[in-house]
């Protein structure tokens, strides 16, 4: 009986979480004179937000993973920095990411992911529905035996991946799920050495400011002022 009830609950909570908004503050969304959202979503999954006005927000993560302010986000930092915000992301300490860690994650932490939009100083969130098409997934391929997607498929608009350094429109998931349903920790940081591999394209060691792409929303930025500036 007990395990009837224990599921049930479990149930009840993952329906409340993935039904409607979870529990908590409201997160701030800035974004600039345009209406472009000032927001980097960092390559681990963290959003990073910025007033109008301010520099795109890449500075502040570069910064706060740059433990030792050389200029220079090395490997041991770049996996560090995944490292610490798995532990955020893990609210029950369970060493794993069930459901309703990424239900929050994605509702709370980074609504930006499913199209959600929220002023700086606003008390409730203002929320726009992204208009993405629906891609089916094709199987086999990977060298880890994951679903590969189709070569024509473009990412770079979807979820987290105009805010990102790389087209993973969710970076928390993106190392998959285990046949629980849930995100290991031993996945989520295989996905961070991933991402390091894929940032570091001339094998450094090591990442710089000036050597890191730039987000398709921080190239629109860019293209928005330079009309501005032309008038």
């Amino acid at each position: 009986m007990a395990a009837k009830v224990s599921r049930r609950l479990i149930g009840v909570v993952l329906a409340a979480a993935l039904a409607g908004p979870v529990a908590g503050p409201v997160v701030a969304w800035a974004q600039d004179d345009d209406g472009l959202p000032n927001v980097f979503i960092s390559p681990a999954g963290k959003p990073f937000r910025a007033v109008r006005g301010a520099p795109y927000p890449v500075v502040d993560w570069f910064k706060e993973a740059d433990k030792n302010a050389d200029g220079k986000l090395d490997h041991a930092e770049f996996i560090a920095d995944a490292e610490a915000f798995f532990k955020v992301l893990d609210i029950n300490h369970s060493g794993l990411l069930d459901p309703y860690d990424v239900a929050v994650y994605e509702r709370r932490v980074a609504p930006e992911i499913l199209g959600g939009r929220v002023r700086v100083g606003a008390a409730a969130a203002r929320l726009w529905l992204a208009q993405y098409d629906d891609v089916p997934v094709t199987e086999g391929g990977g060298d880890d035996g994951s679903p590969q997607k189709p070569r024509t498929l473009d990412e770079t608009m979807q979820g987290a991946s105009p805010y990102s350094l790389l087209a993973i429109p969710e970076p928390v998931t993106a190392g998959g799920f285990d046949a629980r349903g849930v995100v290991t920790r031993a996945a989520y940081m295989a996905q961070a050495e991933r991402n390091f591999r894929a940032l570091d394209e001339d094998e450094k060691g090591y990442l710089t400011l000036a050597d890191l792409p730039l987000t398709k929303i921080q190239v629109m930025m860019g293209a928005r002022k330079g009309r501005r500036g032309r008038r």
